[in-house]
């Protein structure tokens, strides 16, 4: 109903010249909509001088998701640093990690892969199975690991931060929050330059199978995008961490709470945009503490996905047309696209497009409708080979108390229950003895392809 009324306003037929008569048809043929809810929590920084630049309850705890990964990822390039691995040593999938639902590789127990590649795979394809076994590799153990992630999270001063799990997979008191996420992507930023590649692949290629990142289209349709990591499950929306450089400055957003990954794409592309226009600001270590509960549980459910046409008229960029109307920007929250349109004249002939672009089958075409509210690709896709050779290497033990803690061979997988989010806005020093929960495959995702790469042999020809 919604689509054939915009349709029946903007058929092409019966041009309207009137800026009255436009808004007047507007206002009485588009009931007014119930309000969406807002993307929950955003943060923008100065990745060099730490200035916060914009926020919206950046202070409020959160599920951060496989932005968890950062975490994972950190934690292995310090290891690296300090001699205890190497690029080329080996990871062994365990059982425990093969049990982990997807997003996953689905190796067998038993497959050995370097921790390059590891890496590759727990960033790009987000892999479950792949971070509990590099977490393994580091740690000696996941819980061991689980206790590194908490006591390296507590060195940053993450002050709303808990973590229980290395991939960031449904449990209710693993929780940070946009400005802890900040400053753990700032943490790895400055410190790891030599691993910021990693977060720009756009796609990876695990033998014949291509493996696309989803934070994709920001990387291809922003200017001087190159980061860093996507998260989603139902409780937390879609999440995202974001970076670009520009004029040798870098500014990164940090976004929780998104419907789509369009409008969490689009969100990423203005922040990112104003930020580079901002100066100055409180600094990101200022800002501590903890402001509000994470929200209850079934988030995905409330935040209905934003139509194409509600997407165009909060995040359209200006664009040469005969149309006469232009959008305000902003977030879609104001009870639908009937508000979101504003007439105005043209400035310079640069006005934006109700129009939503379709398909020759009569379907939104969301490629034009990305470049509308994104941009338009400014680089092309190209999926990087990943070796999945077994390396001879192994990632020397981590020593606790002067006792190695050996690194484990196929454990059983263990129960993973997910707990109650009671008192979260409280986080204990010490975390709490780790109880996970197994998830239904690909339930966690939705509104973003689920691709599951067969599992390949141990030893494939280069």
């Amino acid at each position: 109903m919604f689509r054939s009324v915009v349709a029946a306003l903007l058929a092409p037929v019966r041009p309207v010249r009137s800026f009255a008569l436009w808004a007047g048809l507007a206002m009485l043929a588009l009931p007014a909509a119930p309000a969406r809810a807002d993307i929950g929590a955003w943060i923008v920084v100065d990745m060099e001088s730490g200035a916060v630049l914009d926020q919206k309850q950046a202070l409020r705890q959160w599920y951060p998701a496989s932005i968890t990964k950062l975490m994972t990822a950190y934690l292995t390039f310090k290891a690296i640093r300090d001699g205890r691995a190497t690029p080329q040593s080996a990871v062994t999938i365990s059982a425990n990690a093969h049990a982990e639902p997807p997003s996953k590789m689905g190796f067998k127990p038993g497959t050995r892969i370097s921790l390059e590649s590891a890496l590759k795979m727990l960033i790009v394809k987000s892999a479950n199975d792949v971070a509990v076994a590099v977490a393994e590799s580091i740690g000696g153990s996941e819980p061991a690991f689980i206790q590194m992630m908490n006591a390296e999270a507590r060195r940053l001063g993450m002050s709303a931060t808990r973590f229980v799990n290395p991939h960031g997979l449904p449990d209710n008191r693993q929780v940070s929050s946009a400005r802890d996420l900040a400053v753990l992507a700032r943490a790895v930023w400055r410190e790891f330059p030599e691993y910021r590649s990693y977060f720009n692949l756009v796609g990876i290629r695990v033998g014949k199978k291509a493996l696309r990142s989803a934070n994709r289209e920001f990387l291809l349709r922003v200017q001087g995008a190159n980061g860093m990591k996507t998260g989603y499950i139902c409780n937390s929306g879609l999440n995202v961490v974001v970076s670009a450089t520009r004029g040798g400055r870098t500014v990164m957003a940090v976004i929780l709470g998104a419907a789509s990954g369009v409008e969490r794409a689009a969100k990423a592309r203005v922040l990112i945009d104003d930020g580079f226009k901002a100066r100055g600001g409180r600094s990101v270590d200022q800002l501590t503490g903890v402001a509000g509960k994470p929200p209850a549980d079934g988030y995905c459910k409330r935040n209905s996905r934003p139509e194409a046409e509600e997407l165009m008229a909060a995040f359209a960029k200006k664009t040469r047309s005969s149309s006469i109307l232009s959008f305000a920007r902003g977030d879609l929250n104001s009870g639908g696209i009937r508000r979101s349109i504003v007439a105005a004249p043209a400035p310079s002939g640069q006005v934006g497009s109700l129009t939503v672009p379709l398909r020759a089958d009569g379907k939104t075409d969301w490629a034009k409708v990305m470049d509308t509210v994104i941009g338009p690709r400014l680089r092309d896709y190209q999926a990087v080979p990943v070796s999945t050779s077994a390396p001879s290497a192994a990632i020397a033990p981590q020593v606790v108390d002067g006792t190695p803690v050996p690194v484990p061979g196929t454990p059983k997988p263990v129960a993973k229950p997910l707990a109650a989010a009671a008192g979260l806005a409280s986080v204990p020093a010490v975390a709490a003895p780790v109880a996970q929960q197994p998830a239904k495959p690909g339930a966690i995702f939705r509104g973003e392809p689920l691709l599951i790469a067969p599992i390949p042999p141990q030893n494939p020809r280069p």
